[in-house]
């Protein structure tokens, strides 16, 4: 054989055998896949065609006692467009007639969304942002539009959903409700929506798809899907109409002595059930808004509402009575090296310990504290701390502030600092904190926990009911009660809130005027106070308490209690019991009247007769007389008012239709 075929021939020999070991490795490799990594490759393969989709559940309601809806979530959409998807002369043909049909819709001039879509088409975005936050009416009507209406593929439309948190109500209970995090969506840490956050988020689910194509998933049937489950509804104790008053009622005053910050809250008095609340906050405009739950996490020096607490513990430690004499000086009072000033230039002089509430003297309230607390301090904090003081309420809304009741040996203790708790200062309370004391106050000394919410429903039924509960039966004895509960009533009538008294309506209080950042050591204009006014009403059998707390108003327009604090007070207690259509009710109904009942006994008995002469009238009313004599056919005359005293025509004569008769009252 010659040398180039030979060679020829091994090379073939050589490829063949190449030929051979590859395929022998692919063999090989094809039972390993097959038997050994097999499993590996279908689990990677099934994981790139079906994958498991969490389903949001939908989160529950907040309603309000009436069942109106303070929060609720409901789907927006963005539009979006895809400009390279779109083949040319769908985007030619459609363009103008899309553009014309957006602004009609949504407000800009077509020419705008022309030169939006045409620099998008140059630019190949394949994600414009075309409109926000749209309502599922909107979002229909723009699927509808031209080019849009072609779907995704040939029209470009991109929609996508998101679910949002909206309050009917708007920015009025903002605070309270709650709302979710800007920076985490779906969290929500404040108001009744972080309290209540475990009922209303409910559970998520999951749910097996397939994917059919580019971005495309579709749901195929998994034994293992579950179901997401919807959130429980929440039925709060707010009353929207209450809630509408005390809002505007404090905006009202906050705009006019351009304060600082604020809150309100009504509380009903039997149940503790919390009917509004209102948080205002100013902002660098001068506007105002609900900026943070003031009325539960801002503890502060309550200043003058405090001297209640104090005067009641005196009270019941039997260490006074309302008639002890009680010398406040000429206005001043010197106490361990440091002055007490009353607001009244020259002093009150000597007065009785109930006046002293009255006029809300520092020196008097000081006086008496010191005199019989000064040996054993811990007696009068004691006392404070029996009545929850130095407690929070406990209500499940997170943030709420932490008082503050100093005793020996805290680091805020010193000989000044029981005279000046007295008057409170040197402890501090929040707003609830305080109204909860004066709710106690005119619920006959029980003292309830606040409460926001009534019930958890899922689908109407109740899951968990939440009922009144009672912190203490007695906070002090009747006879202490009575006494305070009268003094509360002359303090509208004739002390510090007496330009807030009206003999139409009853209320009882106290007015509160703190002055804060005092340590700065500010001129006399330069002071900021904090305004308050505490109290119930009506001041008998009482319906609702109420705490207003303005922090800051002008100094140039005034920071007493009575005028910043008082009126909002005033105006939603008149407004809940006399504007407002709640009360729109008849009491006693069946009740009667004998006088009447028998004037229309006779009435009746008269116009039973058939007539053929003219009646006797005398002694009956008026307008009966008249009308018996008009449905006889007689015409009549009346002179004066009351009851017949005599008639032109004599009882007696023959009756004719048409007979002019003069009736003289009197």
């Amino acid at each position: 054989m010659p040398a180039g075929e030979k060679n020829i021939l091994n090379r073939l020999y050589l490829i063949a055998g190449c030929m051979f070991v590859i395929a022998i490795a692919i063999t090989v490799k094809l039972i390993n896949i097959q038997f050994v990594e097999g499993e590996q490759y279908r689990d990677l393969a099934e994981k790139n065609t079906t994958r498991n989709f969490t389903i949001p559940a939908n989160r529950g309601n907040v309603y309000a006692d009436d069942g109106s809806l303070l929060a609720t979530s409901v789907p927006k959409y963005d539009i979006r467009f895809d400009a390279v998807t779109v083949s040319s002369a769908n985007f030619k043909e459609n363009l103008v007639p899309l553009s014309k049909e957006l602004s009609k819709l949504l407000g800009k001039p077509a020419s705008h969304y022309q030169s939006l879509f045409r620099k998008a088409r140059s630019n190949k975005n394949r994600y414009l942002l075309v409109a926000k936050n749209l309502g599922y009416s909107d979002y229909k009507k723009i699927k509808s539009f031209p080019l849009f209406r072609l779907g995704p593929y040939k029209g470009g439309i991109i929609v996508v959903q998101r679910t949002v948190r909206e309050h009917p109500m708007g920015k009025i209970g903002e605070r309270l409700v709650g709302n979710e995090r800007r920076d985490q969506p779906g969290t929500y840490e404040v108001g009744i929506e972080g309290a209540f956050d475990k009922y209303l988020r409910g559970k998520q689910g999951t749910r097996l798809k397939q994917k059919i194509a580019k971005g495309q998933w579709k749901p195929v049937y998994d034994e293992n899907e579950i179901e997401p489950q919807d959130g429980y509804d929440i039925i709060s104790t707010i009353d929207v109409n209450i809630q509408d008053i005390a809002h505007h009622a404090l905006l009202k005053q906050m705009e006019y002595y351009e304060a600082e910050h604020g809150s309100v809250i009504v509380m009903e008095v039997s149940t503790g059930e919390i009917k509004a609340v209102s948080n205002l906050g100013r902002t660098n405009s001068g506007t105002y808004y609900e900026k943070l739950n003031y009325a539960v996490g801002e503890s502060h020096e309550p200043g003058s509402t405090f001297k209640v607490m104090a005067l009641m513990a005196a009270l019941e430690d039997k260490v006074i009575d309302t008639s002890t004499v009680v010398d406040t000086k000429q206005g001043t009072k010197r106490f361990y090296g440091r002055n007490i000033n009353d607001s009244k230039r020259g002093g009150y002089g000597e007065i009785s310990a109930a006046r002293v509430l009255e006029v809300s003297s520092n020196i008097g309230i000081a006086t008496i504290i010191d005199d019989h607390y000064a040996k054993d301090p811990k007696k009068f904090t004691d006392r404070l701390k029996s009545w929850h003081l130095d407690k929070k309420t406990g209500i499940r809304i997170k943030g709420e502030g932490t008082p503050m009741i100093p005793e020996p040996g805290h680091t805020k203790w010193s000989k000044n600092a029981l005279p000046s708790m007295a008057y409170g200062y040197n402890l501090s309370l929040t707003p609830l904190q305080t109204l909860t004391f004066y709710n106690a106050i005119a619920n006959n000394g029980i003292l309830v926990k606040p409460r926001f919410i009534k019930e958890v429903r899922a689908y109407s039924q109740p899951v968990e009911t939440f009922n009144s509960e009672v912190i203490e039966d007695r906070i002090c004895s009747i006879e202490t009660l009575k006494k305070i509960q009268d003094i509360l009533l002359n303090i509208v009538k004739r002390g510090t809130g007496q330009s807030l008294y009206s003999e139409h309506f009853s209320m009882a209080g106290k007015t509160g005027t703190a002055r804060t950042e005092y340590w700065l050591d500010g001129w006399d204009e330069d002071r900021k106070y904090i305004s308050s006014f505490a109290g119930y009403f009506p001041a008998y059998n009482p319906k609702y308490s109420c705490i207003v707390v303005i922090h800051k108003p002008s100094t140039k327009k005034g920071y007493y209690g009575a005028d910043v604090t008082g009126p909002v007070f005033k105006r939603i207690a008149q407004k809940i019991y006399t504007d407002s259509p709640r009360i729109a009710e008849v009491d006693n109904i069946e009740e009667t009247d004998e006088v009447l009942d028998t004037d229309f006994e006779n009435y009746y008995n008269r116009i039973q007769k058939n007539f053929s002469k003219v009646p006797n009238v005398a002694g009956m009313a008026g307008m009966d007389a008249v009308s018996l004599l008009e449905n006889l056919g007689l015409k009549v005359e009346v002179a004066g008012n009351g009851t017949v005293k005599s008639q032109s025509v004599d009882a007696g004569e023959a009756l004719k239709k048409g007979m002019q008769i003069t009736l003289n009252l009197n």
